[in-house]
């Protein structure tokens, strides 16, 4: 199975440093749905989060508050002009932002509750390799929101493309993607306003 919005990490650096400066101001209304993915987590106070691929860091306001002044909030990104947004805008206040690539994270193994990723997947060159790497940094029983503001058919038809069978977020081809990766998929929605699927670390 084949992920053809798959890209190199230069190839998705490229793409989100383009479109940095302006992505908050495209996408303006997406804070609340955020907020609810993060929600989904049911994170509690003093976890320890990773935002993978954070993009402009619209998610890590809710994940400090999720998990209170004594948690840990990591934001990663592959492309330097999206953590500058995130400084710009003032999230990086809420929590340590890191560059670098989220299929090779300088973290110790189990050292995470949960992992937050708002439409990471389809940029991951290697799908399972970068699914296992955030299994790896997750204790057993941690868990995984698979996140985007809007749902699959909504978003192909924002892109004017139809829904392909191959999709990775496909219930069918990601529920064993997950747990081939270390993943149990436990909830999964697919509607226009959001796509979710929600996974626990095995183990």
């Amino acid at each position: 199975m084949t992920d053809h919005h798959a890209d190199r990490p230069h190839e998705v650096r490229a793409f989100f440093a383009s479109r940095a400066a302006d992505w908050d101001t495209k996408f303006p209304d997406d804070g609340p749905a955020y907020a609810a993915g993060v929600a989904e987590l049911s994170l509690r106070r003093g976890d320890r989060v990773l935002d993978a691929g954070c993009g402009t860091g619209r998610a890590l306001p809710a994940l400090r508050e999720a998990v209170g002044a004594h948690g840990t909030v990591l934001g990663a990104d592959l492309t330097p002009e999206m953590l500058r947004a995130v400084a710009r805008a003032g999230r990086d206040a809420h929590g340590a932002l890191l560059l670098g690539d989220v299929t090779r994270l300088p973290l110790r193994s189990a050292a995470l509750d949960a992992v937050f990723a708002a439409g990471l997947i389809s940029h991951l060159p290697d799908s399972a390799g970068g699914l296992s790497e955030l299994a790896r940094v997750v204790r057993p029983g941690g868990r995984l929101a698979l996140f985007h503001p809007i749902g699959r058919a909504a978003l192909a038809a924002r892109k004017g493309r139809p829904l392909t069978p191959g999709d990775l977020r496909a219930e069918p081809n990601l529920r064993p993607l997950l747990a081939g990766s270390g993943w149990d998929l436990v909830r999964y929605v697919d509607e226009d306003s959001r796509y979710l699927a929600l996974a626990v670390r095995q183990g």
